[in-house]
């Protein structure tokens, strides 16, 4: 059974859960890769090679010195880069490719159920947004293994997945992970309004504004300490450039 191809479909999954699993987190023993595991009919160990197998495309982990399982296949490399080069519908057909492995509507493996918005294009388009934000937002913490880069707070009830380039701005990097952070609730509120960079070598800078309340103790405690210290790299996806160069383009410009 191990030794069969793995197929588009199962390779289109893999590249799902690698996305959502931290990258020190990738084992046999892992509850998500046991469940995956027994969803397609094979064994922990082959699910946690593939998952490295993917690592070895991961550019942000070469970036870091890391590197994924050798001897992936062309069939690997043609899906990653299917995902990278169209995070948009590649992140929605694994949700829904997901949702028909788990025997269940894509309402109900996202539990969007009980929302009431009418059947047609309206509730197609919001089902599709809400699908694809969780994914993100699941990839980001992931990423940052459940921690906010700058205060390494781990309650996810407070962690957002923050865009560097905005939503609204870059359509097409929207669900790119490199275009996002970990941050918790109030630090993504500052680093959505520019009150707070993240530079390229990952440092954060903080607005004039900021400093202005230099005596504020609260201000002291959430901000003004961490004023140039390097936020907590995530395992992988790490942020890219151009993304940080835009956004502190941008905060440039409010200070």
């Amino acid at each position: 059974m191990e030794r069969r191809n793995w197929t588009r479909e199962e390779l289109i999954l893999a590249v799902n859960l690698y996305c959502k699993i931290p990258f020190g987190k990738i084992h046999q023993n892992n509850p998500d890769i046991i469940h995956f595991a027994k969803l397609i009919g094979r064994t922990p160990g082959s699910i946690s090679f593939k998952l490295g197998n993917f690592g070895s495309f991961d550019q942000s982990l070469k970036e870091r010195g890391v590197g994924g399982l050798p001897n992936a296949s062309k069939l690997d490399k043609q899906v990653w880069d299917e995902f990278y080069n169209n995070w948009e519908e590649r992140t929605f057909e694994s949700e829904r490719l997901r949702a028909q492995f788990e025997k269940k509507s894509l309402e109900q493996l996202m539990d969007l159920n009980d929302v009431k918005i009418k059947e047609g294009k309206e509730r197609e388009q919001w089902v599709r947004q809400r699908v694809n934000q969780s994914f993100f937002r699941a990839m980001i913490l992931a990423s940052y293994n459940f921690s906010c880069c700058i205060t390494g707070i781990k309650n996810t009830d407070l962690l957002v997945a923050s865009h560097i380039s905005p939503w609204s701005d870059d359509v097409a990097n929207r669900l790119n992970p490199r275009n996002g952070v970990c941050l918790n609730a109030l630090h993504d509120r500052a680093f959505d309004k520019y009150l707070i960079t993240i530079s390229p070598d990952f440092k954060i800078q903080l607005s004039k504004k900021i400093k202005a309340e230099s005596k504020n103790k609260m201000v002291q405690e959430n901000f003004l300490q961490f004023d140039q210290q390097e936020i907590k790299l995530p395992q992988k996806f790490l942020p890219d450039e151009k993304f940080l160069l835009r956004h502190n383009a941008a905060f440039k410009l409010r200070n």
